[in-house]
């Protein structure tokens, strides 16, 4: 008995990858198509609506709140709709613009230099108020 050395015989099948990846591409070439025909569909007899733009008549700004701009300068003053006022007058303007505009935001302005402690005690204030929509501009 004679043995033969089976390794010439035992070589790896060779994997052709060529039809797999035919079928992976037409399987997404069936999806792309599917999905854009499925985005795209209209229904027959149906006029929808355009959007307006702002200046043909159209009222943009009621669905966008009232804003109040509060300037606080490095000496520490506040500036409403550029008019100096004392912190007083500025927490009363405030009081009355939120009576006023409930769904209203507030935007202070604050000057880099100052120190955020002064900024805080003005927010401080102005939560006991009840401006709950406040935002601190930045550039």
């Amino acid at each position: 008995m004679e043995f033969r050395s089976q390794s010439n015989n035992s070589e790896l099948p060779e994997v052709n990858l060529v039809p797999m990846l035919d079928v992976l591409m037409s399987v997404l070439t069936f999806f792309i198509i599917l999905s854009m025909s499925l985005t795209g569909q209209r229904e027959e007899g149906v006029i929808l609506p355009q959007v307006g733009r702002a200046g043909e008549g159209e009222q943009v700004a009621a669905t966008q709140p009232e804003k109040l701009v509060i300037a606080i300068t490095e000496q520490q003053d506040f500036l409403v709709q550029n008019q100096l006022l004392s912190e007083q007058q500025v927490l009363q303007e405030i009081q009355q613009f939120l009576q006023n505009n409930q769904q209203g935001e507030i935007i202070v302005k604050a000057d880099k230099t100052l120190a955020y402690q002064d900024v805080y005690q003005l927010l401080q204030k102005m939560g006991e108020i009840g401006g709950n929509r406040v935002s601190l501009a930045i550039q």
